[in-house]
This record gives structure tokens, C-alpha cells and sequence, in this order.
């Protein structure tokens, strides 16, 4: 991160009904997977609907760095990894991204060896890599933790059937982990307890399309016959269901009129269920998601809990408290996957919204109006709620540290400008420093 980014700001004048078509970017949890599991293969791999995130660009240089050859274009990246044979993704590199980690599980399974940083807590409390660990031992390898490292080994990967839950119910990473390692062990493998979000679901259809056998997609349950090889394709990644639930939202906050392209509603039951729930208007047809309210209605309270997929998503929580905050009446957000995932009710408070923190939950009573205030992000999906606030706030709100917004959407303030939002991103140059 260097200086200039985080002197970047979001100013925005409120008060806009958002009115227009917009298109989904492709979903980054889905890609930054399928990105590591193309080490799977000494054949080109093409991947198509590839959206612009710092993620991406962290997670295309930790391949450089271990051999493989990138090459981004307009919404694609082409995946060489013909020449990959570097077990060691060093700290400078994986410290600035904690998905860093999805290259453990390809490293061992095609170079017998890996040593990967920890990738150590962020913002909303640390998340531990021991399910990671288990599901890769439980297929053969040794591992330990030295000088910060994970260290692992493996003369061939074998086989097994054990469960990857752990104490907060199933792991995205985990799963993803061993997933691609399972591809290459002799044998069957079962993996019991494993995530069912459509991010898992989409690399299993990258990896059976190169020649994975893969069954249980979308299940707890997934079985794998080890094979020898895999081949090259190209691929389409899923669209973001956290990008498209981020801009219903931000319809429903404002009143307006949108229609989203390149959405997939089956991906994000429970946020739709949640916002009809509210009174929301969400219709699909010839090929777009139309989001709207109705002029003559006022939306409900609803409250929320945050579930493994397919319940409630913790990374739709935040945004979802913005939009909670204006509604009259009282709705309860309880968070049970992250509970330190609180930092945004500090800076929405600031803005005049009502809500107090009880444990793991929090009481949201809605207020008439928010008003405009600098406000600072804490983290992604922080930052999107404050946007989101700011919406519909009255006069200017500018909000700071939005560094975290690159992480994760792709350029939002253009988007929510070309819907007629008031928004802008500032960007002071070093001379005026």
C-alpha cells in the first residue's frame, strides 16, 4: 500500500435516488481459488468475466513469484504455470492478502513440498488456518510451524475420508485447500463438513472441466478420485453475489431503479429473501436483476443472523446495517462468524444512526435521516456501508481509508456515479502534501 492510496477518499453528496444498468464484475472469493488451482497444470489456462481488484494483482504476483508466468488483458488473465517449481511464498508477499494461503494445497500436491507464511489476523479478528492444516495432513502431508512458516512435505498424497468442520461449522478455505491437494492424492477422498458456497461449487467446476473427478457439488460431501494430470481451459468466472447484494442495497437505501447484468439470483437466496423480506422489489427477467421500491410503501425492519452459505452472508452484514438504520422500527443483526465484524457501527454512529452493540448482536433503530460526517473505514465491507450511508445522507459525507474498497469492488464510485450518484474519489497528489 503506498501513501498516495491511502490518502484516497469518497466524497459523496447524498440525497440521490439511483436510477440505471449496471454490470456485476466477476467474483473475486471465486477467482482467487481458481487462480491458485491453474499451478494444477503445466498447460495455458484462460479465465474469462475477470475483474480489476488489488486482490487479483496481489494474487497474480505471489505466481510470479513462485515460477508461474501471468498475463492480464481486458477481463481475462492467461495462467502459465508450466514452469512453476518454487515451493516458498515468502511474508512481504503474503501478509498483504490472507487468500495468499490458497497456493499451500496446489504447492504440496505438484511439488511435494511448501513453505507459505501464516497470514495472521486483519481488522475483524484473526481466522485461523488449522482446518487448513488438518484437511492437508489427513491426505499424507507433514507439517509444521517454524519461524512463522507453515513447512510442509509429502512423498505422494494419499487418499482419506475425514471431516474438514470445525468449531464455526465449515471452512471456504479449507474446503479450497484441500479440494486441490484431494485432486492429485491416490485414491478416493472423502471430505465431510466441507463449505457449500458457490465460490467452492465454481472451482470444482473449474477443476472437473480439466479433468478432476469431482462429485457433491453444493453438499457437504465431496468425493474425489485422485488422477495423474490435469489439463488447460478456459473458463468463466461466477459473478460477484456480494458486489450485486451491495448494490440492491444500495437501491433499496436510496428508492431507486436499477437494473443489474451479469447477476446470478440462485447465488444469494438469503440476502433476496431478507430484502423482500423488507419490502423490496427484486425481478428477473430477460437476462437482468431488476431492484426497485415501491413509491407508495415504506420498507420494514428485518432483522438478520449471519450463517455459513446458504444462510445469511457476514460480508453482506455491514451494508445490510446501513440500509437497517433508516428504517422505522427496530431489527437485530447478530453476527455469529466474525463477532468482532462491529468496527462500522462507531463510524455510523457519526452519522446520526441509533444502534447499540449487545454481545454478538446488534439493535438498529431506525432513524428519519443520517447526516453527512468524515468518517473513517475500518475494512471492505465497512467500507461499503459507509458508501452506502452516505448515499442517502444528508449533505457531504467523506470518507477516509478507502484503500480496503479496491480490495473488493471493482471501481464502486464509477458504478454508483453512472447510476447518478453524487460520488467521487479524491486523490491529492504528493506536491500538495
Amino acid at each position: 500500500m503506498d501513501g498516495k492510496k491511502f490518502m484516497d477518499r469518497i466524497v459523496i453528496y447524498g440525497g440521490k435516488k439511483l436510477k440505471g444498468t449496471i454490470r456485476i464484475s466477476g467474483a473475486k472469493n471465486a477467482l482467487l481459488p481458481i487462480m491458485t488451482a491453474s499451478l494444477l497444470t503445466r498447460e495455458k489456462v484462460v479465465l474469462n468475466n475477470v475483474p480489476y481488484y488489488k486482490d487479483i494483482e496481489s494474487m497474480s504476483l505471489v505466481l510470479k513469484t513462485i515460477g508461474a508466468e501471468v498475463e492480464f488483458r481486458d477481463k481475462q488473465i492467461i495462467i502459465d504455470a508450466s514452469n512453476f517449481n518454487n515451493p516458498e511464498a515468502p511474508y512481504e508477499l503474503v501478509r498483504k492478502m490472507r487468500a495468499s494461503i490458497y497456493v499451500l494445497g496446489p504447492m504440496i500436491a505438484r511439488l511435494g513440498q511448501a513453505q507459505v507464511s501464516l497470514p495472521g489476523g486483519c481488522a475483524i479478528g484473526p481466522r485461523p488456518v488449522d482446518l487448513h492444516l488438518k484437511g492437508l495432513e489427513a491426505l499424507g502431508a507433514t507439517i509444521r510451524i517454524e519461524h512463522g512458516n507453515i513447512v510442509a512435505k509429502a512423498q505422494g498424497l494419499r487418499g482419506n475420508d475425514f471431516s474438514l468442520e470445525g468449531k464455526n461449522g465449515s471452512s471456504v478455505g479449507a474446503t479450497c485447500n484441500t479440494l486441490m491437494a484431494a485432486v492429485f492424492a491416490k485414491g478416493k477422498t472423502i471430505i465431510r463438513g466441507a463449505a457449500k458456497e458457490p465460490e467452492v461449487v465454481d472451482l470444482m467446476d473449474f477443476l472437473n472441466k480439466m479433468g478432476a473427478k469431482i462429485e457433491g457439488a453444493g453438499t457437504s460431501t465431496l468425493t474425489i478420485e485422485g488422477i495423474d494430470s490435469l489439463k488447460g481451459i478456459t473458463y468463466d468466472v461466477i459473478p460477484d453475489r456480494i458486489e450485486a447484494g451491495t448494490f440492491m442495497v444500495a437501491t433499496a437505501i436510496t428508492n431507486g431503479d436499477v437494473y443489474l447484468e451479469n447477476c446470478c439470483l440462485d447465488h444469494m437466496t438469503a440476502v433476496v429473501e431478507k430484502l423482500r423480506e423488507a419490502g423490496v422489489n427484486i425481478e428477473e427477467g430477460n437476462g437482468k436483476v431488476h431492484i426497485s421500491c415501491s413509491a407508495t410503501e415504506t420498507l420494514k425492519p428485518v432483522s438478520i443472523r449471519t450463517l455459513p452459505y446458504p444462510g445469511f452472508p457476514t460480508d453482506m452484514q455491514a451494508q445490510f446495517m446501513a440500509l437497517m438504520s433508516i428504517v422505522e422500527g427496530e431489527s437485530q443483526i447478530t453476527e455469529t462468524i466474525y463477532p468482532e465484524r462491529f468496527i462500522h457501527i462507531g463510524e455510523l454512529l457519526r452519522m446520526g444512526a441509533d444502534i447499540q452493540l449487545n454481545g454478538s448482536t446488534a439493535i438498529v433503530k431506525g432513524v428519519k435521516s443520517l447526516s453527512g460526517a468524515p468518517v473513517m473505514a475500518s475494512d471492505l465491507r465497512a467500507s461499503a456501508a459507509l458508501i452506502l450511508a452516505g448515499l442517502v445522507a444528508k449533505d457531504l459525507t467523506e470518507i477516509l481509508r478507502i484503500y480496503h474498497l479496491d480490495r473488493g469492488y471493482e471501481k464502486i464510485e464509477e458504478k454508483l456515479a453512472q447510476l447518478g450518484a453524487e460520488i467521487l474519489r479524491v486523490s491529492p497528489s504528493w506536491e500538495k502534501l
